[in-house]
């Protein structure tokens, strides 16, 4: 059966989303990015909210989100997209606005914006992608590189005498009275990527509905910084990453759902 007599018979098992432009992605192989950017607007598209989308993106990877998405995008200094998403929801709080981060810069640079925005219950959406290192910027270490793995500023690995702990930004935000729902979540499978679409979906249903603030991590992989093919990148994050990093909802107030201890 061809191309043609399948959409005849209305068998289309998939469709990009009319939101998704043509520009060709620059992302590296194996990146995370361009199935996130995906995710985000099927969501869009789906609670019909074209018109009404502002994404925030600050400096890195993350910032390129305006070139594959035709919604408005807001550019934002390096980690201050909770604070200027916070000022675009408070001027027009019908909209549907979110942040698109990565580590460095949420929980390292912008780590006060973070924390603050969330705890002030801002009816907002955080996603933070999760690679645990640097992407763009050379690949230094990151508050969420993990003991003993090697970066271009540890270049012997990290050591929490030398260097401190890897940061748990996400649990932190799930004991703060202002977040209503903190998950995390990866897109490394099929299912793992319909539990992420998922969880996107309802973050923004919450930032819609004004029940407080709400942070979707995404751990992910850097193949460039990590020196490795996607295949081994994607291995290794099952076999560390999600060791430290565990996958699943953290709090969700409509569940009464509360894991910050993990």
């Amino acid at each position: 059966m061809n191309r043609e007599e399948i959409i005849e018979r209305g068998e289309i098992v998939y469709r990009k989303p009319t939101l998704m432009n043509d520009q060709h992605m620059h992302y590296c192989p194996g990146c995370s990015h361009g199935v996130v950017h995906k995710l985000v607007v099927e969501v869009i598209e789906e609670m019909g909210l074209a018109e009404k989308s502002i994404g925030v993106c600050p400096v890195g990877c993350a910032v390129f989100l305006y070139n594959y998405l035709d919604i408005d995008v807001q550019e934002a200094a390096h980690g201050r997209a909770p604070a200027v998403a916070t000022a675009i929801k408070r001027l027009w709080p019908d909209r549907l606005v979110f942040t698109y981060q990565g580590d460095g810069d949420l929980a390292c640079i912008g780590t006060a914006e973070t924390i603050h925005a969330l705890n002030r219950g801002e009816s907002i959406t955080v996603i933070f992608i999760n690679n645990a290192i640097y992407g763009m910027t050379g690949g230094q270490m990151a508050p969420t590189t993990l003991e003993g793995m090697k970066t271009s500023t540890c270049p012997y690995g990290r050591t929490p005498e030398l260097h401190g702990f890897p940061l748990h930004i996400t649990e932190i935000a799930a004991t703060l009275q202002g977040t209503a729902y903190v998950t995390r979540q990866s897109v490394h499978t099929v299912a793992a990527i319909r539990k992420a679409k998922k969880a996107i979906r309802h973050a923004f249903e919450n930032s819609m509905q004004g029940k407080g603030s709400n942070l979707v991590e995404i751990v992910s992989t850097c193949s460039s910084g990590w020196k490795m093919s996607p295949v081994k990148a994607n291995q290794w994050m099952e076999e560390h990453m999600f060791a430290y990093y565990p996958l699943g909802d953290l709090k969700d107030v409509d569940q009464s759902v509360f894991h910050a201890d993990k």
